[in-house]
């Protein structure tokens, strides 16, 4: 089937063919058969590179009406949007941010890219744009299987189909145990292949031999360096580039290194606007291994950064990029070699092997279509020991099945919540109708979540965010908190440590920093074994711009240790302390800085409007929410 042979305006079949897209590939062309292009549902379970934002853009550019695009990831976000602009005579718009915004505008455009959290929050806050869609694309649907974002997915899809029943759902995935269980879960048609345009052959490398999925053989000599090197230098001899997957921030920048003295190719450009970049002796380290062509891309650079090594990776200005697993989460950064290094990871009570559908994504990107005449993914081994149990757990293995994450309290929480806020439901049993048109319901009867969404609602209820008379209605401020998008447990405690704030004799930034750090809401800094007198002393001295006692502490305080600390650096930055005084002084990255920031920049905005809520109901909270506002303005400000 060809391009030219679809359904599409001529302007668009022309974009295509200009690209080099003439035929289809075997699994679009089942998508095609199965109704995408006249608004039927499907799910594509492909490997990695074989076509599946294609499928995306077909539904897309034959919908009715506009459509929306859900990533699970900001970068994503921003890479589709880039993406898409270049469709010819489409208007694209973006997003990701400012929960409590309806973003009307947004109904200008035919298609919007937005993480579930923001169409969440559309729905939530009534905008009138996500009523309009008519196509909604769900990208890495599979992650319905994560703790945090999955119970947002399957409450968003369930929601859409409320507003819309006849809505086209196109859901893309990488091969999972269980894919028709989503798609039957979606109504939708499944389209599942192993193809791929570019052969890949996967396997395990131990005591200097990988030996393939296909029974070949093949010696690496490392010539006394480490395997990884040796795997990724045979790749770059043979003209092709090579990613490393391994478990840490520090392990990426060792072996980088070691790498960057490997390698001689010359790649002085890149290396300049890595230059350019650096406010950190991260940076700066980026900037001389890139030099020689190869690079490091982990969380804690900035998202300027990463973008330049992902760029140039795939202008083939660098050879080798050292990565943790973030990478193989949707990214579109392939190479002729994959290396999995490191197959472990903490999980909080000791070294875990990875789930099989994340070394299946990491392998997936192996092979760059139209570039490369294979692709290859090699598990690195100790020893020959090692190296049978890597093949029987990873090569050739089924990935695990997907399952729903929805059912504890802290994800009921705020969609029963929202639940009610928003107009889906205004008594237990129809909070129970919505929650079985999840995936959760699907797999397993809703009503086996009635105890726990009773014990939400009586959380709720004490709490003061629903009133419960003939039937379940939202308060005043459980409205506010849904609208927000902060979790009650947040709400609850932002409107305590307020009421504590006004009491203080001098309010501070660090006061409403503390407040918000101390939320489920925020991730926060660790502190070591050998800083935590250092920062105990700092509390101690700040104690009087403080909602806590430190002298007199009633709970975890190793934890509000980490809380404190990330307060700490949040002034700091608001302050105008430079990037690199930071990065030395509380062991973050410029991505860490900028992720940490924006997250309480978010979490500050929806503190002020609470704050405002509680003066409208008599408290005198007027110096509080000014310290609020102005903190918030000045960590926006060091953003921008």
């Amino acid at each position: 089937m060809h391009v030219a042979d679809l359904p599409l305006a001529e302007r668009f079949v022309a974009h295509f063919e200009a690209q080099g897209v003439e035929e289809l590939y075997p699994p679009q062309q089942a998508a095609v058969e199965a109704g995408v292009c006249e608004g039927e549902r499907v799910l594509a379970a492909v490997p990695t590179a074989s076509g599946k934002t294609f499928v995306a853009q077909l539904a897309m550019l034959t919908s009715d009406g506009p459509a929306v695009y859900v990533v699970p990831l900001r970068a994503l976000a921003t890479e589709k949007y880039d993406e898409f602009t270049e469709l010819p005579g489409v208007s694209v718009g973006i997003a990701t941010g400012d929960f409590d915004a309806t973003d009307e505008d947004l109904a200008e455009h035919d298609i919007v890219v937005a993480t579930s959290e923001k169409v969440d929050s559309a729905i939530r806050n009534g905008a009138e744009w996500i009523s309009a869609v008519d196509c909604a694309v769900v990208d890495e649907i599979h992650l319905l299987d994560q703790d945090g974002r999955g119970p947002t997915l399957e409450v968003t899809v369930a929601k859409l189909r409320r507003l819309t029943p006849d809505i086209q759902l196109v859901g893309l995935s990488a091969t999972v145990g269980n894919a028709a269980e989503i798609a039957d879960w979606l109504d939708a048609e499944l389209v599942a292949s192993d193809w791929r345009p570019v052969e890949l052959k996967t396997g395990v490398y131990a005591e200097e031999t990988a030996v393939f999925d296909d029974g070949e053989e093949r010696d690496v000599p490392t010539g006394g360096d480490q395997p990884a090197i040796a795997l990724a230098r045979d790749a770059v001899d043979d003209g092709g580039q090579c990613l490393v997957f391994v478990s840490s921030r520090r392990s990426a920048q060792a072996l980088a290194d070691d790498l960057a003295d490997e390698f001689l190719d010359d790649a002085a450009e890149v290396a300049e606007e890595l230059r350019v970049l650096a406010t950190t002796g991260t940076g700066t380290d980026l900037a001389r291994s890139a030099a020689n062509a190869v690079a490091f891309h982990h969380a804690g650079l900035s998202a300027d950064q990463r973008r330049v090594v992902e760029d140039a990776f795939r202008d083939r200005e660098l050879t080798v990029i050292v990565a943790t697993p973030t990478l193989a989460a949707g990214v579109n950064v392939p190479a002729r070699r994959v290396v999995v290094r490191d197959h472990e990871r903490y999980d909080g009570d000791g070294m875990a092997p990875l789930p099989v559908l994340e070394v299946h994504q990491m392998f997936g990107r192996a092979g760059r279509p139209h570039l490369d005449p294979y692709g290859e993914a090699l598990l690195v081994a100790g020893d020959a020991a090692e190296a049978a149990e890597l093949r029987d757990r990873y090569v050739g293995a089924e990935p695990e099945r997907v399952t729903s994450k929805l059912d504890s309290e802290r994800a009921l929480r705020t969609h029963v919540l929202s639940t009610v806020a928003s107009g889906f439901a205004d008594s237990r049993t129809e909070v129970l109708d919505l929650l079985d048109e999840t995936f959760y319901g699907h797999q397993r009867a809703a009503d086996e979540l009635g105890s726990v969404v009773g014990d939400v609602l009586d959380y709720l209820a004490a709490s003061g965010m629903l009133e419960r008379r003939e039937g379940l209605a939202a308060t005043r401020l459980g409205a506010l908190v849904s609208r927000v998008y902060v979790d009650p447990v947040t709400g609850r405690s932002v409107v305590d440590a307020i009421e504590q704030a006004a009491d203080l004799p001098r309010v501070t930034p660090l006061t409403v920093l503390e407040l918000v750090c101390d939320t489920s809401d925020m991730p926060t800094l660790y502190v070591r074994n050998d800083e935590a007198g250092r920062v105990t002393d700092a509390a101690t001295r700040r104690e009087s711009e403080l909602t806590k006692s430190v002298m007199s502490f009633d709970g975890d305080f190793q934890r509000w240790l980490d809380v404190f600390k990330t307060a700490l650096m949040l002034a700091d930055w608001a302050d105008g302390v430079a990037l690199d005084e930071l990065a030395n002084q509380y062991g973050v990255g410029p991505g860490d800085v900028g992720r940490i920031a924006e997250r309480a920049a978010w979490l500050l905005a929806a503190t002020e409007s609470i704050a405002g809520y509680i003066a409208d109901e008599g408290g005198e909270v007027e110096s509080v929410a000014r310290v609020i506002r102005e903190t918030r303005e000045a960590l926006v400000e060091r953003e921008a």
